[in-house]
């Protein structure tokens, strides 16, 4: 039975890093770009947006479209960076030791 009490003690020691990294994430910032830095979109390291910066020479009426792409591929590139972030954390946190397929990290 002692490897049944060293593997509930890397369970519970699992559980607390995951709710740190939780934690982490939440407070974490990723950046994504499009346009060569003109539109910024921030998001946290669960996904959420934070905020959003548009360079003044896109609020052009006639830009309006060029102006939207602009938001969707900036927005793009922030989340494909949180997964990366999340997926280097929750590797971290693993130790490496691959997760059953199908598992979802609570978030």
């Amino acid at each position: 039975m002692k490897n049944l009490g060293d593997m509930m003690k890397q369970v519970q020691e699992m559980q607390s890093k995951m709710q740190e990294m939780q934690v982490k994430l939440e407070e974490a910032t990723v950046t994504g770009t499009s346009g060569g830095g003109l539109v910024n979109v921030m998001l946290n390291g669960k996904g959420a947006m934070k905020g959003v910066t548009i360079d003044p020479s896109l609020l052009v009426p006639e830009e309006k479209e060029i102006l939207e792409d602009l938001i969707l591929a900036a927005h793009g590139d922030a989340r494909t960076k949180v997964e990366k972030m999340m997926a280097e954390q929750m590797n971290d946190v693993t130790g490496g030791m691959p997760l059953p397929p199908g598992f979802q990290m609570p978030m």
